[in-house]
């Protein structure tokens, strides 16, 4: 599973910090915030389009 897609569930409250930390394999809780927190992480930017009235 992507590592980013368990992210986005955990700050969307899909899912606890400890459900994220142990789908992610990960032992530290300060690690785990450590990816938390990190920008790289985050949700992919969504561009939106207008449709053009030609």
């Amino acid at each position: 599973m992507d590592k980013r897609k368990v992210i986005i569930a955990y700050r969307r409250g899909f899912i606890t910090i400890q459900e994220c930390a142990q789908i992610l394999g990960i032992d530290s809780m300060q690690q785990m915030a450590g990816m938390v927190n990190d920008p790289k992480w985050s949700e992919p930017k969504r561009v939106l389009t207008r449709p053009v009235n030609g």
